[in-house]
């Protein structure tokens, strides 16, 4: 499945290959902040499967992190594309950005529910993890 996504400004343009693609939500801090507060949807993918195609994002990375992720964005209006995962192996792509977020279909599961405000929301039957899923 090709999924093709970009900035709130039009900006910045990606490509990816959907195959293999973990489709969740989590609800840990980080992503609060992140999200502005809900949670963060996004597809989990290998880099080798995504390509910028317009545009140059910038990137953002914590330094007082061991392990930071590095965050991309659209150095325009801002939009957070995606997280880069320490190892340089696995990227994040926030479902918000594809050009159609419904051709993921409903998250595989939700992670970190031990951070969930009063006010999120987990569709019913979504396998539910405290922290990550057991490997």
């Amino acid at each position: 499945m090709a999924m093709t996504g970009r900035c709130y400004c039009g900006e910045v343009r990606y490509e990816a290959d959907g195959k293999d693609v973990l489709f969740a939500q989590c609800h840990c801090r980080e992503c609060q902040y992140i999200s502005g507060g809900g949670p963060n949807f996004f597809a989990l993918m290998s880099t080798d499967q995504f390509r910028y195609t317009q545009g140059t994002a910038k990137q953002f990375a914590r330094s007082d992190l061991d392990n930071p992720r590095t965050r991309d964005f659209c150095p325009t209006c801002g939009t957070h594309l995606l997280t880069r995962l320490p190892g340089g192996e696995r990227l994040v792509i926030k479902v918000g950005t594809l050009d159609d977020p419904a051709q993921l279909g409903t998250p595989q599961m939700a992670i970190f529910t031990l951070d969930m405000q009063p006010f999120h929301v987990i569709a019913e039957g979504v396998p539910c993890f405290e922290r990550r899923p057991p490997q």
